[in-house]
This record gives C-alpha cells, structure tokens and sequence, in this order.
C-alpha cells in the first residue's frame, strides 16, 4: 500500500486510513484510494469500509499546488479521478463509514457526503464547503452530490455561505449521524459498519444506484477544466 494510505482489517471491516498529512487530492493519493477500493470490492465475502484520516485532517480538499503546476491534463485528470471516486463511493457495494478525525474541507467533505454513514471527533474539526470564499464555484457533479446529501436549507448554508460547522453543529444540521470523542471515534465507526456488513453486495450497490442516480450520473460525466487553480487554496490551519 502507498505512503498515502494504510488498510487495517477488524473482522469483516475494512479500514482505510489516509496517512498523507492533510490528504489532499492528488493523482498519489486518489491511485492508493483505487487500489483499496479495489481490493475491498473485488471479494466476494461479506464487508464494510471505514475511512479515515490521521491528526488533525480528515481531508483537506484538492491538491491545488499540485493542481497548478500540473502537466497539460493534469488538472483535468485528478478532478476527473475526484468525480469518479465520489461516484464509486455514492453506489459501493458495502456499507461505507466515514470517521472524519479532523477537519473535512471542501472535496474532504464531500468524500465523508459520498460514504453512507458519517462519524465525527467531538473536539476537534470542522466540516466545511470553502468554496465561495476561495471563487471557485462547485461543479455540476459536486452540486448534484451535495443536494442528494444534504437538506435543502443544509446545503444551502454550506455552499453558499462556506460556514465551518463544529462537530455539534453538524449533528445538529444533520450533515453527521453521530459525534465521539477521539478515543472512541474508529471503535464507533468500525460498529456501525459492522453491524451493515452481511447485506448482499449486488443488491446493496443496486439500491444506492438507484437512490443517487443523478448524483452518480452528474459525477459521470467529463468534469469541466478547473479554472484560476494557481491562485486558490483551501486550508484549515
């Protein structure tokens, strides 16, 4: 496994640790998240995954360093990748746990939004959508995500107004199903998705198909060049 991942296994729970410090998305980080997710869907035995962060970072987002200095294509390919990662997640075959141990900022959000389940440290972190403050508007795949995730005023909120919400808040506002204290926090994640583990794998990706279809869809099609990435930055110091 990459330096930018780890696969911890708990019975029949997969556990993806991101361990790339602020697990930004790049074509390393996105390449060692396809290959756990590779090895997790290509069993036939009953499942569930688990992902988490390390520190203080669930995810911080897309690489937009590494985005700006891209080789022709580059940027392209790694928002393609992005698209196509939230789009597996939305219809994977197991039950998927997000235990978000820090913050989860903009694509890092969306990553926990795409997992059926979202578990959060309860002292530390923030969940926010940046987006509007940094100019750079959300993409049809990413809108259509987040409106099939999020309630209306939810969604609202969080797009348009890029407000950090503490793990509290976010319980409150629904975008979380339950808080833990950081001890507690994988011990929490690893029981919900166990307890959603023996569903046939078939029929599981079917249902999620079709409760996200236009999500899925929308995330399916080319994604659009990025645009003004050398002057943008997400960050949650």
């Amino acid at each position: 496994m990459s330096a930018a991942a780890r696969v911890e296994r708990v019975a029949e729970v997969t556990i993806l640790h991101l361990t790339a410090g602020e697990n930004r998305f790049n074509p390393v980080t996105l390449g060692a998240i396809a290959a756990a997710l590779d090895e997790l869907q290509g069993s036939d035995a009953p499942g569930a995954l688990v992902i988490t962060g390390e520190s203080k970072f669930f995810s911080n987002g897309l690489d937009l360093d590494w985005m700006g200095s891209a080789p022709a294509g580059g940027a392209e390919e790694v928002l393609q990748g992005l698209h196509a990662l939230l789009a597996r997640l939305l219809a994977f075959p197991t039950a998927t746990v997000a235990a978000i141990n820090g913050h989860a900022f903009a694509a890092g959000a969306m990553l926990a939004l795409a997992c059926d389940v979202r578990v959060m440290r309860e002292d530390r972190g923030y969940f926010c959508l940046p987006e509007v403050n940094l100019g750079l508007p959300f993409t049809p795949g990413m809108t259509a995500l987040l409106k099939a995730r999020l309630s209306a005023a939810t969604a609202h909120e969080a797009m348009v107004t890029g407000r950090r919400y503490s793990a509290p808040e976010a319980l409150a506002a629904g975008i979380v199903e339950a808080t833990a204290p950081s001890e507690q926090l994988l011990e929490s994640a690893v029981n919900r998705a166990a307890a959603l583990a023996g569903r046939p794998r078939a029929t599981v990706a079917a249902i999620k198909r079709g409760l996200y279809a236009d999500a899925v869809a929308a995330l399916e099609e080319p994604a659009p060049a990025p645009d003004d990435l050398p002057g943008a930055r997400q960050s949650a110091k």
